[in-house]
């Protein structure tokens, strides 16, 4: 388990881990080391998006620390969204100040010029992509990834199999969509390869329950293939919003599992994202949310991260699912997580 460790020494113990990755390339004579996310041997890492506020973006060491103070156990890696609306530039800030905290950078690549959801993409659509529109600011954002030196979990087009997003088959030719989505997110891994970027863990992200329910939505129809992808990802909510129908963890996770289970025979799986809106019913969704993972009943899943946010809605309700939205709901996530089989140290071949 990782120690909670003093801004200065989390400084420290990362300037260390610099020093010592720049001699071994000194020694070794190979250059950048190639570096992957693996399972670990045991157990389950626990990561989380630690409340980087409504953009994904507002990235910062005590948000981190805030969060593993809250809960009593540090993460292995932070999430948080590279949103495209100023430009592709690489995220450097962030990803120092997630490493400094001795977590890994998780950064979703989100291909999005505007807030809207649910309509086409007016400037980094997929076949744009596809076709290296964009290839210059790509092979900047890798040759920027690649000089940190710092393992990155990457993902590209998150949820890929919902249409609120403009990555979604249906915003991109429909039957022929998800067949542009693979090529387009082959084409950023076989770009950042050429640049030599072998610092990067690749992850595929789907949705429990993606829309619309159509044979080409399907999450197998976008997956880029095993040569690709490392980890494969889902995001499984419960109510989001206040009025929203409520579902147990199980009810949801337990319908879609075996989808998401059957994308690749071999790849580890990870719950990226997870969470519920505060109700009387918030604690026991926790509880058996983290009771379910940790018993085997979805024996793939080797890594989880709860989604520590609120948000306002158009409506004007706020959504609720930071785990302090009450005290019996912070205590069931306290509680289950300290299970030793929850592990906060990643391990990378």
């Amino acid at each position: 388990m990782r120690k909670f460790v003093t801004p200065f020494a989390a400084i420290l113990a990362m300037g260390l881990f610099l020093v010592g990755y720049a001699l071994y390339e000194s020694s070794s004579g190979l250059g950048v080391k190639s570096t992957k996310l693996l399972p670990p041997a045991n157990g389950i890492y626990h990561g989380a998006f630690p409340d980087f506020g409504p953009e994904e973006d507002i990235v910062s060491a005590k948000r981190i620390q805030d969060f593993e103070a809250l809960v009593g156990k540090g993460i292995a890696f932070a999430y948080f969204s590279n949103n495209w609306l100023g430009g592709i530039h690489f995220p450097q800030k962030e990803v120092q100040a997630i490493a400094s905290t001795g977590a890994t950078p998780f950064i979703r690549m989100m291909p999005r010029s505007d807030w809207y959801e649910g309509q086409p993409e007016p400037v980094y659509s997929l076949q744009k992509i596809a076709d290296g529109v964009f290839d210059p600011e790509l092979q900047k954002w890798a040759a920027e990834a690649k000089e940190t030196k710092i393992p990155l979990l990457v993902e590209f087009g998150t949820e890929v199999n919902g249409d609120w997003f403009s990555w979604n088959a249906r915003w991109n030719g429909r039957e022929q969509g998800a067949a542009v989505f693979q090529q387009a997110y082959r084409h950023i891994i076989n770009l950042f390869r050429e640049e030599n970027v072998t610092t990067i863990t690749w992850v595929f992200h789907v949705d429990a329950q993606g829309e619309p329910d159509e044979p080409w939505n399907s999450m197998a129809a976008y997956y880029p293939g095993d040569e690709y992808i490392d980890w494969i990802g889902m995001s499984v909510y419960g109510a989001q919003e206040p009025g929203d129908d409520w579902q147990t963890f199980q009810e949801v996770f337990d319908e879609a599992y075996a989808e998401f289970a059957a994308i690749s025979a071999t790849k580890p799986l990870a719950l990226l994202e997870f969470g519920a809106h505060e109700n009387n019913k918030k604690p026991a969704w926790i509880a058996q949310a983290l009771e379910s993972i940790s018993s085997g009943r979805y024996p793939r899943v080797k890594a989880i991260s709860y989604w520590h946010s609120n948000w306002e809605n158009d409506d004007g309700t706020t959504s609720r699912l930071r785990l302090d939205s009450s005290k019996e709901s912070l205590q069931a996530y306290q509680q289950a997580i300290q299970n030793p089989l929850f592990v906060t140290e990643p391990v990378f071949e």
